[in-house]
């Protein structure tokens, strides 16, 4: 944790953004994670709510977790926060005042002030509430000497609220904490795509991979293969970024995406085409079960088929997790020269019943 604020000692519990539906997954991730630091714990979630919470009752252990967590290692949760307290049965006319009395002394600087709610359907119905609110809130904070930093690396401070009268206050490291509103990325759906599924390689593109990945991968002149493209939602992708795209499909491309003159369209079996030079980047979104994706990509990476690769585990209704799992340990630690790999993995927001992966090679 940022050093800015001794307040992160009066963390109770850790609260968890996910998406909805998929809090036992989260919840299981998050145990296994605790169980290797040796934190005892447990996990508080409630179906389709969006969120969860994990307890410590070891105020070591959860400085020894609150240590230990970056977003960018997990994969179910979209978000962690260190909670400091909840309240409940806020006052409509002293709700400023009730938070603030809330609030730790310790607390004197702050980098963002956020008020959020669950990504459901019952919680988006709270946007407008959050929007009026933070206005009296922040001239509040302010008055009672809670100030705003232009230091980056200062906590930030979140509201959660489950509803007008409910509220969790906690904390983030910008440094450690995904740094859009909710944990989430919002895109816009661009002009020309052939399908939505567009959004998903760019959610990759932004979330997975670093700036300097993505200047030496997404380049113009580079060369990729998309497998399983028909229509071309993620070929659209890298035609943008100037890349020579081989689309393997046996269904039809976009006419758009074969006007560009970069795409080769390959009407062929995707598990069993093999390009005949090695392509900077392999991306791959086929419905199929995850050990047999994850079994393709590897092979692609160990032959040196590709430098790099993006892709896609659809996971079962049940155990997601260990589904996960299992898919990345098929995955190689280095290519075929021996040079090490990075592997990330994460369920993005405009992922559905799947995660995506990236495997890289480490930058020097």
């Amino acid at each position: 944790m940022t050093d800015h604020s001794t307040s992160w000692t009066t963390c109770d519990g850790i609260l968890f953004y996910c998406r909805a539906g998929f809090e036992k997954d989260c919840a299981a991730e998050i145990s296994h994670r605790a169980g290797e630091l040796a934190v005892p714990g447990y996990c508080q979630a409630q179906s389709n709510s969006g969120f969860l919470h994990f307890h410590v009752v070891d105020p070591e252990a959860m400085a020894r977790l609150l240590r230990a967590l970056d977003w960018r290692d997990l994969v179910f949760p979209r978000q962690w926060l260190g909670r400091l307290r909840r309240i409940e049965g806020l006052s409509e006319g002293r709700r400023v005042e009730e938070i603030l009395d809330a609030l730790p002394s310790e607390l004197t600087a702050i980098s963002q002030l956020l008020l959020e709610y669950p990504d459901t359907n019952a919680g988006k119905s709270l946007s407008r509430f959050c929007r009026r609110f933070h206005r009296p809130l922040s001239a509040g904070m302010q008055h009672a000497g809670v100030r705003m930093t232009p230091d980056s690396r200062a906590p930030r401070l979140h509201l959660f609220f489950e509803d007008s009268g409910a509220v969790e206050l906690a904390l983030s490291d910008p440094e450690r904490c995904a740094s859009w509103p909710q944990g989430i990325p919002r895109l816009r759906m661009p002009r020309g795509a052939p399908s939505r599924s567009t959004l998903k390689l760019e959610e990759a593109f932004l979330v997975l991979l670093q700036p300097r990945e993505r200047s030496a991968l997404l380049r113009p002149g580079a060369t990729a293969v998309d497998l399983g493209a028909a229509p071309g939602g993620w070929t659209w992708q890298l035609i943008q970024r100037g890349l020579q795209v081989t689309a393997v499909d046996n269904g039809p491309m976009h006419e758009e995406i074969m006007a560009s003159g970069l795409v080769d369209h390959r009407r062929e079996d995707g598990f069993r085409y093999r390009p005949t030079r090695p392509v900077d980047l392999l991306i791959c979104d086929m419905v199929e079960q995850p050990s047999r994706i994850a079994d393709l990509m590897a092979r692609w990476l160990q032959q040196g088929l590709c430098r790099a690769a993006v892709f896609n585990l659809k996971l079962p209704m049940k155990q997601r997790f260990r589904a996960v799992q299992d898919g990345l340990k098929r995955l190689p630690a280095a290519d075929s020269r021996g040079r090490p790999l990075a592997i990330r993995c994460r369920q993005l927001y405009h992922d559905r019943d799947e995660v995506t992966v990236a495997v890289l090679p480490i930058l020097s």
